[in-house]
């Protein structure tokens, strides 16, 4: 018969009367907000956690039951085809019905949708920051998120930035604010300056590297010259090197392998022991 045998999916609601027992309703103040996820994924390729800020911090949504619709609550209604009428029942059942209901979508903006956010995963899993998750917000204690932007040039090609902020996974309303890569880390330059070369906890490995570069001068180059790394003044200049040449994976595991906390507070970082 194709009616819904639970608790109507966000978006519907279920009618109340006897007579139409398992007969759903289309949620007057929910239905059209869940339409607007699927076209801004669909049409404007908003991935989902851009859709859960969207949610939370301009439209100040809620769900029934007056909480709001976490991250994984997003991409569980993306993946729903139930929006555009069909449903399976038993869920991994293999049974597949179609429903009674009143589609809020059409099938092609749920597959335009589902397209997106296969690309949009492949994207993510293949792009890493440098510095996320390493530094702390000074103002509400929530983890520092990037973001890149393009900026076209007059001669028609673009510019790649890397912003740096408060995720506002705490607080909605932090004021920290954004900082360029590059400014994060002249930062950085200045924090390993000012910390005691024991604070890296990577010492021996950083002199190891050292001692194969020693080796391949002298092997290789048949450079005489080489670097000590008896002095702690070249191991410092070695991490600097790494913050400013150094891969993504090598930034992070020097700074992933710090004694102390690093404090991010609009544009400014600051060292805090444990």
């Amino acid at each position: 018969m194709g009616l819904w045998p639970t608790v109507a999916p966000l978006g519907y609601l279920n009618q109340r009367h006897m007579d139409k027992k398992c007969q759903l309703i289309q949620d007057p103040q929910r239905a059209p907000i869940i339409k607007k996820i699927f076209e801004k994924v669909a049409y404007e390729h908003y991935s989902g956690r851009k859709i859960y800020h969207w949610l939370r911090f301009e439209l100040n949504f809620y769900t029934r039951g007056n909480k709001p619709l976490t991250l994984a609550g997003v991409y569980r209604t993306l993946d729903n085809p139930f929006y555009y009428g069909v449903f399976e029942y038993p869920v991994k059942s293999g049974n597949w019905y179609t429903g009674n209901h009143d589609p809020i979508i059409t099938q092609e903006v749920f597959e335009k949708a589902q397209a997106w956010l296969k690309k949009d995963k492949i994207v993510r899993e293949n792009k890493e920051f440098a510095f996320t998750k390493l530094f702390t917000c000074g103002y509400c204690g929530s983890g520092i998120s990037a973001e890149e932007k393009y900026k076209q040039l007059k001669d028609g090609t673009h510019a790649r930035y890397i912003y740096y902020s408060c995720s506002r996974a705490r607080d909605r309303h932090c004021k920290n604010k954004y900082i360029r890569e590059e400014e994060l880390i002249t930062e950085l330059l200045k924090i390993i300056d000012q910390m005691n070369i024991n604070e890296l906890g990577m010492r021996q490995k950083l002199e190891d590297e050292i001692n194969r570069f020693n080796i391949f001068q002298r092997s290789v180059m048949g450079e005489k010259h080489k670097i000590q790394n008896t002095k702690d003044t070249n191991i410092r200049n070695y991490a600097k090197y790494l913050l400013k040449e150094g891969s993504t994976s090598e930034k992070r595991e020097l700074l992933g392998n710090l004694r102390s906390r690093i404090i991010y507070k609009d544009k400014k970082l600051e060292l805090v022991k444990e």
